[in-house]
């Protein structure tokens, strides 16, 4: 049976410096990872210092989240916890909308 869901990981204090790869051998340390996207800011062209983990084995994933979140990596202590999707998040549209609801 072929997997269609992935466990989507956010990745939060990265080093400026660290690249995908980088962050991909760490997360295959506890298993199977089918994608890594570290986020850029397109003005600046660097890091955000956050990025997104893709893992298709649930039970990876959670080992991965259990050991990695306050760890050091690169220099720094990142967080490392399960992605929440877009829609459960606030943001500037969700305020947008609300301020446009409200008049």
């Amino acid at each position: 049976m072929i997997q269609l869901f992935f466990m989507n990981i956010f990745v939060a204090k990265l080093n400026y410096n660290s690249t995908e790869d980088q962050v991909r051998d760490l997360f295959e340390g506890f298993g199977e990872v089918s994608s890594v996207k570290i986020i850029f800011d397109k003005f600046e062209n660097r890091s955000k210092g956050y990025g997104f983990v893709e893992m298709p084995n649930d039970d990876e994933a959670n080992e991965a989240i259990s050991n990695l979140n306050d760890s050091e990596f690169d220099g720094r202590t990142i967080v490392v916890k399960e992605a929440q999707p877009r829609e459960e998040r606030g943001g500037y549209n969700n305020r947008r909308n609300n301020y446009r609801d409200r008049y």
